[in-house]
């Protein structure tokens, strides 16, 4: 008998359900985060030789137990928190908000739900998911402190400075950019020179950003050629992915929002922008397409100067243009999961 385990993770405990396929509950477990916690759970679950885990969140705040758990053979699932949340509220008697009902509402899910992404061992394009979450936090920093530094020098002169700060401004600016000013009060020396969210602190106390961006997207380009992929450039990793939970490049499409999403009634068939998918993807295709419309005698931009002259609208073909490269990285991660099968 097949049995599947919810998990509900949090920080400090986890709380495991057992089910069987008639959604029985069969046991329950709850352990604390520790080194031990796979070891816990496993052995309370060695009375279910066929067994199926299910984590909520296992790319969130169960990322660790869920990849613990496929190092040691385990089969694992990601359920999404929504359709655990789901499950809940409509499931009798399990409207309470707890951990074990939680636990029981992911367990229920993955028995109910088909298609459930399995999590797979930590591989290459956990490298590229790494650098790209560096690269964007150091962009959010610099940006967070231009913006600190444009609000501390309006206060300090009218208009600020004379030029627009950027991040390499900052990066190349020192205590004497700020307006040199006789202080008028005690609270204009404090912001100008020794107080904590002065201008002159701001930029004396800034983290190295400078010397750290750039090698991100110098790692993210090398990491695909040195994992045998032919994929390469900044962008790269956030199309990376397992490949196989899309059947063709179509659903492909969908998911990254450069499909038409139909919005018909009464007979009218029209089909709008997709707002949907992930948008992270669908700004990777359209930063893409941007780059490729750059450079003249590219492929992208013979595509583009193809559908103008056809009569398309210039949104229209670059829409075109961004499902186009959508089809293109459908078909290369699709080259390189075959590659990569043993």
């Amino acid at each position: 008998m097949q049995v599947i385990i919810g998990v509900d993770p949090h920080k400090a405990s986890h709380t495991a359900v057992a089910i069987s396929t008639t959604e029985d509950e069969l046991a329950r477990k709850k352990v604390r985060a520790t080194r031990t916690q796979v070891d816990q759970l496993l052995a309370w679950a060695e009375p279910f030789p066929t067994r199926l885990w299910a984590i909520e969140g296992a790319d969130g705040m169960g990322y660790l137990l869920a990849r613990q758990l496929v190092a040691t053979g385990e089969h694992v699932l990601n359920v999404a928190a929504t359709l655990a949340a789901r499950t809940r509220l409509l499931g009798s008697g399990r409207s309470t908000k707890n951990d074990p009902n939680d636990a029981l509402s992911v367990a229920v899910t993955a028995l109910g739900t088909r298609d459930l992404r399995p999590v797979q061992p930590v591989g290459h394009s956990e490298v590229l998911r790494l650098l790209a979450k560096r690269n964007t936090d150091i962009g959010n920093q610099r940006t967070r402190l231009v913006c600190r530094m444009h609000a501390l020098l309006l206060e300090l002169a009218a208009g600020g400075i004379a030029k627009e700060i950027n991040a390499s401004d900052v990066d190349r600016s020192s205590p004497r950019s700020c307006p040199r000013r006789r202080p008028s009060s005690s609270a204009t020396t404090s912001r100008s020179s020794s107080s904590p969210t002065s201008a002159a602190s701001t930029i004396s106390s800034r983290p190295p950003t400078s010397g750290s961006a750039p090698r991100s997207p110098h790692r993210a380009r090398q990491s695909p050629t040195s994992s045998g992929s032919a994929r390469s450039g900044r962008h790269a990793h956030r199309v990376t992915g397992d490949i196989r939970r899309f059947p063709n490049r179509d659903r492909y499409a969908a998911y990254n929002g450069t499909a038409p999403v139909e919005f018909s009634s009464g007979g009218r068939t029209v089909h709008r922008l997709s707002q949907r998918g992930n948008r992270n993807l669908n700004h990777a295709l359209h930063m893409a397409v941007i780059c490729q419309l750059r450079h003249p005698g590219s492929d992208g931009r013979v595509y583009f100067d193809r559908r103008l002259a056809e009569g398309r609208t210039k949104k229209e073909a670059l829409r075109s243009l961004k499902r186009h490269v959508s089809n293109a990285v459908y078909r290369q991660l699709v080259a390189d999961a075959a590659r990569s099968r043993p």
